[in-house]
């Protein structure tokens, strides 16, 4: 049985505020449509791919903040992309604002699904590490409201069978926390979706801003070679409502090597063959868990410095 996905990442330009979700999702079908004469079997859209960045204004009224969110998927606007994808007999994973209606009640989070080349949802992730804050900061030239809008996610880092192997999804900030990539290199791990949305400036250290570019390939190509994974990033990126976010989708081979890079910060398909077995020389040999690591020495575990 053959071991290779033949993978799109689906890159998105801005999605401007006034962008209905029809019009977005056509986007999306058109990358899909061409993800299919390329002969992919499975596509990756970015984080929050159904709507522009909303985190970057602040929203007092709960129902203007619920608009941005999908109560359930497959939606009204959203059930042609699953309808295409089972036509193609294509999977595809998509991040998205997810508005959960549960026992205790309705919660919020920045979440992405992973579907089948039936249209059937097989995997969902909520985001666990939201970066910026949660009270509206005048001085920034635009705001990063996820930990006002989004609660951190509560399913953990799974993985799940798909598409002939073990794959998981991360979302965003989630890239730059080795512990995201650990957790599901212990479960055997052989691709990491992953989508994200990051601006070209940091307000609270613009210092780095010319090391963004840097740091995005840095965290997913260490990430891939520390746990013998693929690891597929996918931005939204160029200048979205007078922000400009980084581009760089890119897919990774488990030697840490990118395979394939975007060249432009707008709607843009990169395509690459990723043989699931890559992973396999890296995992029994240099980083064989269980024959090389050894957390029982690794020491007291010490609370992260100004917590105590």
């Amino acid at each position: 049985m053959s071991r290779v996905i033949t993978l799109g990442a689906a890159q998105l330009g801005p999605i401007a505020q006034s962008e209905s979700r029809q019009q977005v999702v056509q986007r999306l079908i058109d990358l899909m449509k061409q993800a299919k004469t390329m002969g992919c079997d499975l596509v990756v859209y970015p984080e929050l791919a159904l709507t522009t960045f909303f985190p970057r204004w602040y929203m007092a009224d709960q129902a203007d903040i619920d608009a941005y969110f999908e109560r359930q998927l497959p939606g009204p606007d959203t059930q042609p992309l699953f309808d295409l994808a089972a036509q193609l007999g294509m999977g595809f994973c998509l991040g998205y604002g997810e508005l959960a209606v549960e026992a205790d009640g309705v919660h919020h989070y920045n979440s992405a699904i992973l579907v089948d080349s039936q249209g059937a949802i097989v995997g969902k992730y909520r985001k666990i590490h939201l970066p910026g804050h949660s009270e509206p900061e005048p001085w920034r030239a635009f705001q990063h409201l996820e930990k006002r809008y989004f609660e951190v996610g509560n399913l953990g880092f799974p993985v799940w069978q798909a598409f002939g192997g073990t794959l998981g999804m991360c979302i965003c900030n989630d890239r730059r926390w080795p512990e995201t990539y650990r957790v599901m290199g212990l479960q055997g791990v052989e691709m990491i979706l992953l989508g994200y949305n990051t601006p070209q400036h940091n307000p609270h250290d613009p210092s780095s801003d010319h090391l963004n570019h840097f740091h995005n390939h840095l965290s997913m190509q260490a990430g891939a070679y520390q746990n013998g994974t693929w690891v597929v990033g996918v931005a939204k990126c160029g200048r979205e409502e007078d922000c400009d976010m980084i581009g760089d989708s890119a897919i990774i081979a488990p030697s840490g090597e990118i395979v394939a890079k975007a060249l432009t910060v707008g709607d843009e398909l990169i395509v690459a063959r990723c043989d699931l077995d890559a992973g396999k020389p890296y995992k029994t040999t240099i980083f064989n868990f269980a024959a090389h690591r050894r957390p029982e020495h690794y020491g007291l575990i010490c609370q992260p410095m100004g917590t105590a």
